[in-house]
């Protein structure tokens, strides 16, 4: 989203950007206590709570979530066999945001948990290196001028595109560039909201007594905080690339057809395969 490309693409580049998906997924309960250690650092016993909380939470994904990501794959794959639309990629985007909302939801189950056991201390070291990153983006960002943010954008998409698609012919190109240059910026929009929310952020975590709920309740009312001028910017750009993504994909050539569809059905292996593992798991168990 940040790239303002669509969801499904951004998802596909998640779960595909090692040589090995199923590598990769099967070690989330190193590296999601490994991203937590960039934020604050986790004393021995409360590294030991999050490998209990992590392990429902692990095997609800694999069980109950694999499977609606490898129908959305499938989902994309029939719709190009044809000519697909933007309001093909918008259908496919809403099924990956619904996917990370669920995620981000049962996530929350644990973070919160694990937020309980975090001293006055380490929660201000956490709120110290939010703090940190938002300086580290409004230096990035902002800096730049209006022709370095375009060019930016035009180098993001096309180098997702061409993961997948391999090399983008002059025409693909000159899709992508047109595209760029209709976007608005939205990264000053962006830091602002974000900025909003490390305050409230900041003030919920001082964990006074109902502070969960109270950020539960944030995030379900987030789209009704969100500025006007962020959600306008975000929908017209969100549209653009959109529609500059179908058409690219419906300019394919043979050979970047047969590269896309390679990586469709490489991806669907390793979900099949985690799945496959999931299951063999909760028998073992049970």
């Amino acid at each position: 989203m940040k790239k303002l490309f669509p969801l499904l693409m951004v998802w596909l580049l998640v779960l595909g950007g090692c040589s090995s998906t199923t590598f990769i997924y099967n070690r989330l309960d190193f590296l999601v206590p490994w991203y937590l250690g960039d934020y604050v650092d986790l004393d021995r016993e409360q590294e030991k709570y999050l490998d209990q909380l992590l392990e429902p939470f692990l095997s609800w994904h694999r069980m109950e979530e694999l499977p609606a990501y490898l129908a959305i794959l499938d989902d994309a794959k029939a719709r190009l066999d044809g000519e697909i639309s933007a309001e093909d990629l918008e259908e496919l985007s809403a099924s990956v945001e619904s996917a990370f909302f669920r995620l981000e939801s049962k996530a929350l189950d644990w973070l919160l948990k694990l937020g309980e056991q975090l001293s006055d201390e380490q929660m201000a070291e956490f709120i110290a290196e939010l703090r940190d990153k938002q300086e580290e983006y409004e230096e990035e960002y902002l800096t730049r001028s209006d022709e370095e943010y375009r060019e930016e954008a035009s180098e993001n998409l096309r180098d997702n595109l061409q993961d997948y698609m391999g090399r983008l012919d002059k025409e693909q190109l000159a899709v992508v560039d047109a595209a760029a240059g209709e976007l608005q910026r939205s990264d000053s929009a962006w830091l602002a909201e974000r900025a909003r929310w490390l305050d409230n952020m900041e003030e919920i975590l001082q964990r006074q007594p109902g502070w969960q709920q109270r950020m539960l309740d944030s995030l379900q009312s987030r789209e009704d905080t969100v500025s006007p001028e962020y959600t306008a910017i975000f929908d017209h750009n969100l549209g653009v690339i959109h529609q500059a993504v179908a058409s690219v994909l419906n300019s394919r050539t043979p050979r970047q057809d047969r590269q896309l569809m390679r990586e469709i059905d490489s991806l669907r292996e390793d979900l099949q395969t985690l799945i496959a593992q999931g299951e063999k798991a909760a028998a073992a168990a049970g």
